[in-house]
C-alpha cells in the first residue's frame, strides 16, 4: 500500500459548540497516493462536511488532520465564471505566462474531449460539457487528492455513463487519489477501490471492490457487493427504506 496522502486521527465536527453533537464522530481514515475511494450515506451523514474538510475549507479544531498540499473539488454544479471563455476557466488560477497557461489548460480540455468548445461561453454549454469544463479545471492542477462531490447527480442516465466512464480513464492515466462523494451505489461499484459508508459521523462499514476492471454491472460479485453497501444504507433491494419496511 502505497503511503496515505489524506490521514485522518479522531477528527471530530461540531457546528454549535463543544458540547453540541458531533457531524463527524472521531473520524480515522487513510486515503493512499492512487487510491479511489468512494463515500456513501444518506442526506445529513456527514458526507458534505467530510468533503469540506479534506478540501482544506473547514478548519480542524478536535483530532489532526495531514492532507496533500495540492487537492481540487469538482462539485455538483461546475461553477463556471460566465464571463470567461472555457480555456479561461480552466486556467483560472494558474502561474505562469498567458501562453504556457493556456497551452495548459488547452491540454487539460482535449483530455476531457473538449477542445472544441476551449472559445465558447460557459452558458452555451450542455451540463456534460461544463462538468467536463469543471473535470478540466481541476486536473489541470495536477492534484495529489481529487475530490468529486456527487458530480454527475444533475445529468441525464447516457451523459452520466459517459463520465462515469471518462472520470475512470482520467483517473487510470493520472493517479490522483480520489475521494466520491455519491448517493448511488452502483457507481461507487462501477468506480472505487474501496467504498465507505458514512452514518452518524462515523463509518460504520468500509469495503474494498476487487472487481477487474473495466467494471461491468454483470460482473461475478457485484451483485453481493451492492447488496451489502445497500443494507449497511438501510435500503432493501428495491430501494425502500428497510427499517419502515420491518415496522
Amino acid at each position: 500500500m502505497a503511503e496515505p496522502v489524506v490521514s485522518l486521527r479522531a477528527l471530530s465536527r461540531r457546528f454549535h459548540g463543544p458540547e453540541s453533537p458531533p457531524v463527524l464522530d472521531r473520524i480515522e481514515l487513510d486515503i493512499a497516493a492512487g487510491e479511489f475511494v468512494a463515500l456513501l450515506g444518506r442526506s445529513g451523514s456527514g458526507k458534505t462536511t467530510l468533503l469540506r474538510t479534506l478540501a482544506g475549507l473547514d478548519l480542524v479544531t478536535e483530532g489532526k488532520a495531514i492532507l496533500p498540499s495540492r487537492s481540487a473539488v469538482v462539485f455538483q454544479e461546475p461553477r463556471l465564471l460566465p464571463w470567461k471563455p472555457v480555456w479561461q476557466n480552466v486556467a483560472l488560477g494558474l502561474r505562469g505566462s498567458a501562453a504556457r497557461t493556456r497551452e495548459r489548460a488547452l491540454n487539460a480540455l482535449g483530455e476531457v474531449e473538449l477542445t472544441h468548445r476551449a472559445e465558447a461561453w460557459p452558458l452555451t454549454l450542455s451540463g456534460g460539457e461544463a462538468q467536463r469544463a469543471g473535470l478540466a479545471r481541476a486536473l489541470v492542477r495536477e492534484p495529489e487528492l481529487l475530490l468529486l462531490d456527487e458530480p454527475f447527480a444533475s445529468l441525464d442516465a447516457l451523459t452520466r455513463l459517459r463520465m462515469q466512464s471518462l472520470v475512470s480513464e482520467l483517473w487510470a492515466a493520472h493517479r490522483p487519489a480520489v475521494l466520491l462523494v455519491t448517493h448511488d451505489v452502483e457507481e461507487a461499484l462501477l468506480l472505487a477501490s474501496r467504498v465507505l459508508v458514512l452514518a452518524n459521523g462515523r463509518f460504520i462499514d468500509d469495503v474494498a471492490v476487487p472487481l477487474p476492471r473495466p467494471r461491468r454491472r454483470s460482473a461475478p460479485g457485484f451483485d453481493a457487493l451492492r447488496l451489502r453497501l445497500l443494507a449497511a444504507l438501510g435500503v432493501d433491494e428495491d430501494g425502500h427504506d428497510a427499517a419502515a419496511k420491518a415496522a
